[in-house]
């Protein structure tokens, strides 16, 4: 829906391409009729920004676990389950035209970066329809059920605990490959692009609030959140260098470019020398821009997360010792002033955020595809 999925499908088509495979990259939202896709984004984003109550339902009707299952609330003691909805058809909707691709293109295996095109994928191979292995790779830390569909052959994700919990929702091989970031955001390369990069972001930093430590606070591509600008108000008193990281949302960069003491940021090209550059990230959806900070070195801190996937993510990404959670406006400022001093809090973060990192997904996918996988 945003931009995290588009960048993961690109990232892992560019290292397959780079082993000498053949990779070609699919929006499941344009094999919708016309005008579904559209429509669909369009209004994720208009419930995530104007009535987040109303996308909280949404998800916890269609995405989040139910009881009993892996990460949901327990049973109910009399053991009824209660039938709830989910995506069927949409995925029904996307098969055929994900299909005629396939035939066309007659790939060795289907890729699934998005929750959507993972239930097309495990209804088509449930089916015997798409007769070669569905790897998903789940993008988000916690593991809601648009994901899971037991016709997919593998599941590889962010954590062990994620990959726990899709292996045993769906039966297939579940692995725990860690985020997919590009490498120049490995915390080495990160640190040489920061040093070519430091005296032009640098001098922008001082510019605003000079000496500071230096704390960006992440919107996602959409320049979506809670009470951002208070936020970045609250930072900024409290002797922090806010940046406000405002995606596409020119109207947010405006607004938030008045603030005292605030640098408001538009869409970034260079986000690994900024976050070589920084302090700490405050991250409210445990998206692509948290993967990449952890993958920097940079600690994270979730703060005011968005409704349903981003409470949930970012939890499990606190859970996974890879960040910080502050409940309220005095945790978060304790926390990050913890985060920002080199020392064993600060240290903890980045190591907890390294550790994700074990494995190439793309290597993995190499490897699953020519071992012809499939889970008993």
């Amino acid at each position: 829906m945003g931009a995290g999925h588009d960048a993961v499908a690109g990232e892992l088509a560019e290292r397959l391409r780079a082993r000498g495979h053949e990779a070609r990259v699919e929006d499941v939202l344009t094999l919708l009729p016309s005008g579904v896709g559209l429509g669909l984004r369009a209004g994720y984003r208009a419930a995530v920004r104007h009535v987040p109550r109303l996308y909280a339902w949404i998800y916890a009707a269609f995405l989040a676990p139910g009881p009993g299952a892996p990460g949901g609330p327990p049973a109910p003691p009399d053991g009824v389950a209660v039938p709830r909805p989910g995506s069927a058809p949409l995925a029904a909707l996307a098969e055929r035209p994900l299909m005629r691709v396939v035939d066309g293109w007659r790939p060795d295996a289907v890729i699934s970066t998005f929750h959507l095109s993972a239930q097309v994928t495990g209804r088509l191979r449930e089916r015997g329809v798409l007769r070669v292995p569905s790897v998903v790779t789940v993008v988000d830390f916690a593991v809601h059920r648009g994901w899971l569909h037991p016709g997919n052959d593998v599941y590889l994700c962010v954590t062990e605990a994620a990959a726990r919990a899709a292996g045993a929702a769906t039966g297939a091989v579940a692995e725990a490959s860690g985020p997919v970031v590009p490498e120049r955001f490995a915390r080495g390369s990160a640190a040489a692009a920061g040093a070519a990069a430091a005296g032009r972001w640098r001098a922008g930093f001082e510019r605003v609030a000079p000496g500071l430590p230096v704390v960006l606070l992440s919107a996602g591509a959409w320049g979506v959140g809670s009470q951002l600008r208070r936020t970045a108000l609250q930072l900024a008193e409290r002797e922090f260098c806010p940046v406000l990281l405002c995606g596409r949302d020119e109207r947010l960069r405006r607004r938030a470019g008045r603030l005292p003491g605030t640098l408001a940021l538009g869409w970034v090209q260079d986000m690994a020398g900024l976050m070589a550059s920084a302090d700490a990230l405050v991250d409210n959806a445990a998206g692509q821009t948290a993967a990449q900070a952890l993958a920097a070195g940079l600690p994270v801190i979730g703060y005011r997360p968005l409704p349903g996937h981003g409470a949930e993510g970012v939890r499990a990404m606190a859970e996974a010792g890879a960040a910080g959670l502050a409940r309220d406006d005095g945790e978060l400022t304790a926390t990050l002033e913890e985060a920002v001093r080199h020392g064993p809090v600060r240290e903890g973060y980045v190591e907890g955020g390294r550790a994700l990192f074990h494995a190439d997904a793309a290597q993995r996918i190499a490897e699953l595809t020519l071992a012809g996988v499939r889970a008993s």
